[in-house]
């Protein structure tokens, strides 16, 4: 009769468990990814950001930043990767363990400039497989000292 609560406990467990496992599609080395958590990029008008031809390799690349609008922006060192699973962009898993930030650093985009950033992304998210990518960048559309607006602009690439 001791055993007779066991039969059931097991079940319940093995059901359980089997829910645990991940075969999804977004599902990439054992690890799931997170859906984008930006729905709406390339939106401050008159500002483009573009990857640098013949400038891409599986841990980093070259964007050319425009500006062609009248104002002027921002951009720093933070950035993130994206890869497009299904037509849909999930967000490349970080392999660092632990903390990690970027220099607070702003670099000027000015009405009618044209600017180059380099990323290095071995450190974050070492090195990427084949497919397609995207990078994300903040970019501040800058009045003064506390009066700005922030976009984000992304740059598809492929690794193949």
């Amino acid at each position: 009769m001791r055993y007779f609560w066991l039969l059931p406990c097991v079940l319940i467990s093995l059901i359980l468990l089997s829910g645990c496992g991940s075969s999804s599609s977004n599902s990439s080395k054992g690890t799931d990814w997170e859906p984008t958590i930006h729905e709406t990029v390339n939106n401050l008008e008159g500002v483009t950001m573009i990857v640098k031809d013949g400038k891409v390799s599986t841990t980093g690349l070259t964007v050319t930043f425009e500006n062609k609008a009248d104002k002027e922006c921002i951009y720093g060192e933070y950035f993130m990767l994206e890869k497009k699973i299904e037509g849909s962009w999930y967000q490349v898993p970080v392999t660092l363990d632990g903390n990690y930030g970027f220099n607070d650093i702003g670099y000027e985009l000015n009405a009618s400039d044209v600017s180059e950033w380099t990323a290095d992304w071995e450190w974050l998210y070492g090195s990427l497989d084949t497919g397609e990518y995207r990078i994300v960048k903040d970019v501040l559309d800058f009045r003064k000292a506390g009066d700005y607006d922030k976009f984000y602009l992304a740059a598809e690439f492929t690794i193949d």
